[in-house]
């Protein structure tokens, strides 16, 4: 694995620094014009339904936003730097919302958090996704991996009545982000929104979890895919289908648009980050792609057995 440049750390970090912050001088500067407690968790209505002490809010935001830029800084890829940007402009802008939303109100069980900062956030979050992006530009590209080049029709030397297998793990660190910060959140969320926010994220948060590893296989009966931990749902293409397969580098953003299970008009992948890569040219026409480390000696398997299988 490419060892992650200490300028990327650094510019991963930066806007969660930033919205610690302007989170704590908010508060600092405004202390004296808000209630004790505040209002910071709401119904479906907007109208609040619980409080926290300022002191006690101060230190929990301050936690979540340490928590998720520790997260992001350890983990974070080039690809992925917009993702620290847009997490922590989102997650600043809840917390500066439910201040103002706060401010100058004599009793908090009066406070309202129209639907709209929900809004408001995300639109924070986007265009710190930009600024993140833009970054992008000033971080190093990752050497090429070993054995990137295109490798088709390779095969392994095996004899008539040798059998063999092949299987790797590969993960996705922008995945593992979302995921872990999506569980994050969501007992954030109990505090700051209604309660089926807090479900959605859990929910969404155990599902991008459990997706952003998987298990590869290559074996007589053809490629498989699964998740690490779960036996389904799982991805099968048999031998019959196989009409070749290669190794090559796979670039998530410009090919699939992204990460995870992608579907384009004449492809289909399970790509979890960018990189090296093994590639399934199917019978009838459609590629199928993984991102996976040594991607060639499983192209090599399948196109041996594959070929195998047709001499049956």
């Amino acid at each position: 694995m490419n060892p992650v440049p200490t300028r990327l750390r650094a510019f991963a970090a930066l806007p969660f620094a930033l919205a610690l912050a302007l989170h704590l001088t908010l508060l600092g500067v405004l202390a004296d014009r808000l209630p004790e407690p505040l209002a910071t968790h709401f119904g479906v209505d907007g109208r609040a339904d619980g409080w926290t002490g300022l002191t006690p809010y101060a230190l929990l935001g301050s936690a979540l936003l340490l928590t998720l830029g520790a997260g992001w800084t350890v983990l974070v890829r080039r690809g992925a730097l917009w993702g620290a940007w847009s997490t922590a402009g989102a997650t600043g802008a809840l917390m500066a919302l439910l201040v103002r939303n706060n401010l100058d109100i004599a009793d908090a069980t009066q406070v309202v958090s129209p639907l709209v900062d929900l809004t408001v956030a995300a639109g924070a979050g986007g265009i710190a996704a930009l600024v993140g992006w833009a970054l992008t530009r000033l971080v190093p590209v990752d050497p090429e991996l070993p054995g990137s080049q295109e490798r088709t029709g390779e095969t392994l030397p095996l004899g008539p009545s040798e059998v063999a297998g092949w299987s790797r793990g590969a993960g996705s660190h922008p995945m593992t982000v979302a995921g872990a910060v999506l569980a994050a959140a969501a007992p954030v969320a109990v505090l700051l929104a209604p309660w089926p926010v807090a479900l959605v994220l859990a929910v969404a948060g155990a599902l991008v979890l459990g997706l952003s590893r998987i298990r590869v296989t290559v074996d007589r009966r053809g490629l498989t895919l699964r998740p690490a931990l779960a036996p389904w749902p799982r991805v099968r293409i048999p031998l019959a289908e196989v009409a070749s397969a290669s190794a090559r580098e796979i670039d998530a953003l410009a090919e699939f648009g992204g990460w995870g299970y992608r579907v384009r008009a004449h492809r289909t992948g399970m790509v979890l980050r960018s990189g090296e890569g093994l590639v399934v040219q199917r019978a009838g026409g459609r590629e199928f792609a993984v991102t996976v480390s040594d991607a060639r000696t499983a192209a090599a398997l399948l196109n041996t057995l594959a070929e195998r299988r047709g001499r049956v």
